[in-house]
């Protein structure tokens, strides 16, 4: 893997995780409303999920392959 790519996902790691952070504290704060838009909350969520997913996939890119 080239040093630039290897530059480029970490510079992404960065953002989905700082919005993966900002999406667990809206989720929390709505968790608080007892009034709270429960399918606003549900795609919070679900949006949460596939940062984790992504970033998780990203993380694996930068971990380098060895030969068996």
């Amino acid at each position: 893997m080239k040093s630039e790519d290897t530059a480029e996902i970490t510079r992404l790691l960065a953002e989905l995780r700082e919005e993966h952070r900002d999406l667990d504290l809206a989720i929390n704060r709505m968790a608080q409303d007892p009034w709270q838009d429960q399918l606003r909350m549900r795609r919070l969520k679900k949006r949460k999920l596939k940062l984790k997913d992504w970033i998780a996939r990203l993380e694996s890119q930068l971990i380098p392959d060895m030969d068996a």
